[in-house]
C-alpha cells in the first residue's frame, strides 16, 4: 500500500500579474514557504507554463522540473480544465467560452484547438514523468440536465455518443503517453456524478485512461454521498482535489441556488476546515483503497482571502494524510505458517 503524496496546491486560483504569483519560479517558492511539497500547474496560463513547448521539448520540461525542484517541490499533475471544457461544448455557451481559447476562432476551430491542447497535455505529462492529468469533459447535454421541458427520446444518448466520439482519440493519446486522463466531476460538465461517469465509460468501451479527479466539494453541492462514491469508484480515482464546501438549504433556495451570488447560495465553496466535508473519513478511505496519487488543495471560498486559505491548507492536508502501515497490527501474536498445524486445527 502507498501513502498519499502531499500536500500539493493547484496554482490556477492564485496566479496573477504581481509577484510572487506571476511566474512559476516565484509561485514555487511561495508554495514551498507555506509547507506545500507539490504544485498542480494550469496549462492555459502563459505566465506559468508553455504547453506546446512542453509537448515538443524534453529540455523545456527538464527546465520546469528544475525550477520546481529548486524550491523543494514536485509537479503533481498538469491541468487542462479550460481546454477540456471546449472539447465538447453546447452552442448555448459559445459566447461565454470565447475567452477560453485564442481570439478569432469560431466554435469548430475552438473545438479542434482544444483537442490539440489535450493531446499536447498528454505528451507534456509524459515528458514530465507524470502519471495523471486533470481536466474537464465539456458539456453537450448540461443545458438539459433537468427533465423539463421534457427531453426528446434519445437526446442524452446522442449527447454521450458524441462526447465519446470526441474524447476517444484524446484518451488514446493519453494511453500512448502512459498517462491517466482524470475528469473532475463537476456541475456544468456532462460528467458530474457517478451515473454520468458510468454512462461515459460505457460509451468509450471502458477505456482504461478514462478516470476520475475526486473533489468532494462538488458532491456536497449536489447532495451526493462522497464516501460511498469512493466505495463505488475508487479504482478509477487517480487525482484528488482537497476542497471544502457547505450546503445549508433554507426557505428561499436549495440545490439550484436561485441564481444568487455565491455568498448567498445555500451551497457554497469554503476554505479547508470551514465547510462540512468529512476529510478524516475521506483520507481514511483513500488510504484503505491504496490511492496512488497526490492530495492537492484547490482553494475556492466566497468569504476568506485566498492567501489565508493557502496558508491554512498545507497543514490541514498534511495532518490528515495517513501513513499506511507496513504490517498487520496483530502480527506480534502470529505463529507463522505451518500447513500440518493448520490441518490439525481443522481436524483434517
Amino acid at each position: 500500500m502507498k501513502t498519499i503524496k502531499g500536500p500539493g496546491i493547484f496554482l490556477a486560483q492564485f496566479a496573477g500579474d504581481a509577484a510572487p504569483f506571476n511566474t512559476l519560479e516565484n509561485m514555487a517558492g511561495w508554495a514551498a514557504g507555506l509547507g506545500f511539497v507539490g504544485v498542480q500547474i494550469p496549462t492555459w496560463d502563459a505566465r506559468l507554463f508553455d504547453l506546446k513547448q512542453a509537448a515538443e521539448s524534453q529540455a523545456y520540461c527538464d527546465d520546469v522540473l528544475a525550477v520546481v525542484g529548486a524550491a523543494g517541490l514536485k509537479v503533481t499533475e498538469l491541468s487542462t480544465h479550460l481546454q477540456g471544457q471546449l472539447v465538447a461544448s453546447n452552442a448555448a455557451y459559445d459566447a461565454m467560452l470565447e475567452g477560453f481559447a485564442p481570439a478569432g476562432l469560431d466554435p469548430k476551430s475552438r473545438q479542434e484547438w482544444a483537442v490539440q491542447q489535450l493531446k499536447w497535455g498528454a505528451l507534456a505529462s509524459q515528458k514530465l514523468g507524470l502519471k495523471a492529468h486533470a481536466t474537464f469533459s465539456g458539456a453537450l447535454a448540461w443545458p438539459y440536465f433537468y427533465p423539463w421541458p421534457q427531453r426528446p427520446a434519445g437526446l442524452i444518448d446522442e449527447a454521450f455518443a458524441e462526447l465519446a466520439r470526441r474524447w476517444v482519440p484524446v484518451l488514446n493519446a493519453f494511453d500512448e503517453a502512459g498517462v491517466d486522463a482524470c475528469f473532475e466531476l463537476h456541475p456544468g460538465e456532462d460528467l458530474h456524478d457517478g451515473a454520468t461517469f458510468e454512462r461515459f465509460l460505457a460509451a468509450v468501451n471502458n477505456h482504461s485512461r478514462a478516470n476520475i479527479l475526486f473533489d468532494p466539494s462538488h458532491m456536497v453541492l449536489q447532495q451526493l454521498d462522497y464516501l460511498e462514491f469512493l466505495d463505488l469508484y475508487h479504482e478509477r480515482v487517480r487525482a484528488f482535489h482537497v476542497k471544502d464546501a457547505e450546503f445549508r438549504p433554507n426557505g428561499r433556495a436549495g440545490v439550484y441556488g436561485g441564481y444568487q451570488d455565491w455568498i448567498d447560495r445555500p451551497g457554497r465553496f469554503r476554505s479547508l476546515g470551514d465547510g462540512q466535508v468529512d476529510f478524516h473519513s475521506i483520507f481514511s478511505k483513500m488510504a484503505q483503497y491504496d490511492y496512488p496519487g497526490w492530495a492537492v488543495l484547490e482553494w475556492e471560498c466566497c468569504i476568506k482571502h485566498p492567501e489565508q486559505g493557502a496558508a491554512e491548507g498545507a497543514p490541514f492536508i498534511r495532518d490528515r494524510i495517513i501513513r499506511v502501515t507496513e504490517k498487520a497490527f496483530d502480527d506480534f501474536a502470529g505463529a507463522g505458517t505451518d500447513k500440518a498445524r493448520n490441518q490439525r486445527i481443522l481436524g483434517l
